[in-house]
């Protein structure tokens, strides 16, 4: 067994037996009535697909498939759409081919020849994008340009503490190559296992750390970039306020510029110290008052997720009136009990009563994800967490809408926004006739606003899933724009967010945004319908090489 080509993660990791059967009966519970009869999903071999339209050329082939299996997997991410879309065999859009790049030149090899042949580009990592990033959702040829052969950790500087790192390298591995060192990363999205670090890049991912370290942008010192004028390298500094950031320019920009091959990354000392612990709340509005005095502290708690009754119920398993806030520290210098005694303080001054404290001095030096934190609440979040969205897959199977959506408000607009996103949900399932509920929880916090992420579970009807979350989708997503919160805080706009990304984005913003588009990508090959509509011109072979020529040499590495 290996990945799955239909739904998230390792086949072997799919939720069966005793784990099946006792999520069956939680929805049961919640969901009187919810049909839950499951639905295998088809052999990859028996999904009908078209031939490539394109042929590759003598010079590429070692590095090019166009296996049936291998285009089917790359057809599109991990949200619920797909997921259900596969598991009733429909591939709409594949790519025509998928291209493994080993090297930088490779990469530059494969932009020429589908520039020049006017197919389309989707640079994909690890697969796991959640907003159609990576889907071909349009009329031409396409080739996935796989990176993760280019997997490598190529230089450590353990006195700076950053490394040289491939972008096709997936969380494990690398976190495995900084061990020895003593050195992590210390970004652990919930595709930690399944995504590369060129993704994490390219979507702005959040990762492990609740304050301050919230995203991959913080993380990087520099970037190289293949376009298909040339390579973007920047200035390896600690920092620098040289103009306006190269670096800025590609994180989040979604394949669409250009495609990452290798970043010099910050890294931190392996944590030894850790505390961890489970505040409940009689009432939400009292969690939620108590997570912002901890976000406006300046203890910089690297746990501070707060669940809502019904998040804590589903996920960590909790019966609690008004919600859990999931509470962790960690240093790699000093134990942090000091501050978890504060942030108790801090809890039960808005009526939050500690529960499961627990500290560890070992934490982390033998570390994962999974065994990060010490045991205790942290760790039952976080197993929970790493299988939600095996649970996912289990219930899209068996006619439920399980989905996430998440944003990023002020303080000062949450409750307004929590209401109107929770109403608009209820109204659309109601109109779907979908018994459902909504569940919500922070996933980052700052000391000007949280980062709410919501889930919808509701008893959806087989063969209609897809049309019935698109609806509830729609709904929550303007109720979001319409409370001033950000389409995405950390899963990207892919193909999904973009209507309501365009209304976000500055009009000027927008106008140097397809300068930028033009000038590194004038064929308009690179991931056609993300961020913006590509407006194409030719451009012949001479033209490419004397751009390269022209932008002169890359900076060393």
């Amino acid at each position: 067994m290996g990945r799955s080509w239909w739904g998230w993660g390792d086949e072997d990791a799919a939720v069966t037996g005793a784990e099946a059967a006792a999520l069956e009966q939680r929805v049961a519970a919640l969901l009187p009535g919810a049909d839950l009869t499951a639905h295998r999903p088809p052999n990859v071999r028996d999904v009908p697909l078209p031939e490539p339209r394109v042929s590759t050329p003598g010079s590429l082939r070692a590095l090019v498939s166009g296996g049936h299996a291998d285009r089917a997997a790359h057809a599109r991410g991990k949200a619920f759409r797909d997921v259900v879309r596969n598991l009733h065999g429909r591939v709409d859009h594949a790519p025509d081919l998928v291209a493994r790049p080993r090297t930088e030149q490779d990469v530059t090899d494969v932009l020429d020849w589908c520039t020049g042949a006017g197919i389309a580009v989707i640079p994909y990592g690890g697969g796991s994008s959640v907003v159609g990033g990576v889907e071909p959702r349009f009329d031409g040829p396409a080739v996935s340009l796989d990176t993760t052969a280019m997997c490598r950790v190529l230089e450590v500087d353990a006195t700076s503490r950053a490394a040289r790192v491939q972008a096709g390298i997936h969380g494990p591995a690398l976190e495995n190559a900084l061990r020895p060192a003593g050195l992590t990363l210390r970004h652990y999205p919930q595709s930690f296992e399944f995504s590369t670090l060129g993704g994490w890049l390219a979507t702005r991912a959040g990762g492990h750390y609740a304050t301050v370290l919230t995203r991959i942008d913080d993380l990087v010192e520099s970037l190289r970039v293949v376009t298909p004028v040339g390579t973007s390298a920047s200035l390896r500094v600690s920092a620098s306020g040289a103009g306006p950031s190269p670096d800025a320019l590609f994180l989040g920009s979604e394949g669409t510029l250009g495609v990452i091959t290798e970043a010099w990354m910050r890294l931190q000392d392996r944590p030894r110290f850790t505390a961890s612990a489970a505040v409940h709340f009689g009432d939400y509005g009292s969690g939620v008052a108590a997570t912002r005095a901890l976000a406006q502290s300046g203890l910089a708690p690297s746990n501070c997720r707060l669940l809502d009754p019904v998040e804590a119920m589903l996920n960590a398993g909790t019966v609690s009136q008004g919600g859990v806030l999931v509470l962790g520290f960690e240093s790699a210098d000093h134990p942090v009990d000091a501050a978890m005694d504060r942030a108790a303080e801090l809890c039960a001054d808005h009526g939050g009563e500690v529960r499961d404290r627990r500290s560890d001095d070992r934490a982390e030096l033998r570390g994962s994800p999974r065994s990060a934190g010490s045991s205790g609440p942290a760790r039952r979040w976080r197993s929970s967490f790493l299988r939600m969205p095996y649970q996912r897959d289990a219930l899209a199977a068996r006619s439920m809408i399980v989905e996430t959506f998440e944003t990023a408000c002020t303080w000062d607009r949450f409750d307004a926004l929590r209401n109107a996103v929770t109403a608009a949900a209820q109204d659309a399932m109601a109109q779907a006739g979908v018994p459902g509920v909504v569940s919500c929880r922070f996933t980052h916090v700052y000391p000007d606003g949280p980062a709410p992420y919501f889930g919808v579970y509701a008893a959806g009807r087989w063969g209609a899933t897809v049309a019935q979350w698109d609806g509830i989708k729609s709904a929550v997503s303007g109720a979001i724009a319409g409370e001033g919160g950000t389409v995405t805080h950390h899963h990207a706009v892919g193909r999904d967010h973009r209507p309501w990304y365009d209304g976000q984005r500055p009009d000027v913003f927008a106008v140097a945004f397809h300068a930028a588009k033009s000038a590194l990508d004038p064929g308009g090959v690179l991931n056609p319908g993300v961020l913006v509509d590509a407006q194409p011109r030719p451009v012949p072979a001479d033209g490419r090489a004397a751009a390269r020529r022209n932008l002169g040499p890359g900076l060393p590495r």
